[in-house]
């Protein structure tokens, strides 16, 4: 029997639907009745899997409903779907082409099935999202401080600025309530904390954008993480090492963590030195510490033991 495979374009305002090896393709509005059609249809269908390309957040509410309607979900990379298309020499791009590119990859690649994260921890990443937001707008601001001159311009960067800091201010309060009314996620942050080099912005991070912690493989979280190697080469040629894809604002916030420990944890420090000195260039080095800090990290969160000290 064929494997069905489903793919889902998703827009502002509507879903366009490939199903393989069926051929059969059709529209939805993207709004609650849309999605309820949509559920009851494919529950009919029965695919092995119901792919969803990251679209910004428009495939959150989407992939939610398709969920909990009993439906096998998974969301995929757009850079991975992308490519894909190019090697199936797709140059078209439209959204029922893009729909049928989207379940032929389901049906290729096959995608692990993971469970979507409660509203809870995809309310908390959306708080998260935003302080990253306003941090990276400060720091826009604070350039934009340097460079200025005349003083009515200074004056408004500095109402801006004040404005940015007490928004973040009460981010910061929102997201500690809510780590802090959960008693899994304070156990958590407590877990993650406990290690040198990670500290609450860090750890509330990877709660919210890193469910999976603690459930996979190193390997496994090192992929989702972008922190997994992957190496070109050709024949007897035999090109660079390289990280990427994966959950940017993870890999970001373990970089953060890396650079701590490097410094103040005494195993990642003897760990990087090492490196440094049988000749790793420091770069190379300190993406080997994050990835060792992940890996400490989701054994933690594993065993539910906190940091030991060897």
């Amino acid at each position: 029997m064929d494997m069905i495979t489903v793919g889902i374009d998703v827009s502002k305002d509507r879903l366009d639907v490939a199903v393989c090896p069926s051929g059969e393709a059709f529209a939805v509005e993207r709004n609650a009745a849309g999605l309820e059609r949509l559920a009851a249809r494919l529950r009919e269908i029965a695919p092995h899997v119901v792919a969803l390309e990251a679209t910004g957040g428009f495939e959150t509410f989407a992939a939610a409903a398709l969920s909990a309607a009993g439906l096998p979900v998974v969301v995929v990379n757009p850079a991975q779907i992308r490519s894909f298309a190019k090697a199936l020499g797709q140059r078209a791009k439209t959204d029922p082409i893009d729909a049928a590119v989207i379940a032929r990859f389901a049906e290729a690649v096959r995608p692990e099935i993971r469970p979507l994260p409660d509203e809870a921890t995809r309310l908390l990443a959306d708080l998260v999202a935003r302080r990253r937001q306003i941090i990276e707008m400060i720091g826009a601001e604070r350039q934009r401080e340097k460079r200025a001159t005349a003083p009515h311009l200074r004056k408004s960067i500095a109402r801006l600025l004040k404005a940015l800091e007490k928004e973040l201010a009460s981010l910061d309060g929102d997201i500690d309530d809510a780590v802090r009314g959960s008693p899994a996620w304070r156990d958590k942050e407590n877990l993650l904390a406990s290690t040198p080099g990670v500290g609450p912005t860090i750890a509330r991070t990877l709660i919210a954008e890193l469910p999976e912690l603690g459930q996979l493989g190193r390997k496994q979280i090192a992929a989702l993480s972008g922190l997994a190697p992957f190496t070109r080469q050709s024949g007897q040629w035999r090109g660079r090492s390289f990280i990427g894809g994966g959950r940017v604002a993870v890999r970001t916030a373990l970089f953060m963590g890396a650079m701590v420990a490097k410094r103040h944890n005494p195993a990642l420090k003897a760990f990087f030195e090492r490196l440094v000195a049988a000749g790793k260039p420091k770069m190379v080095a300190l993406i080997a510490v994050a990835r060792k800090l992940l890996t400490i990290l989701n054994a933690i969160l594993r065993d539910k033991r906190p940091w030991q000290t060897a």
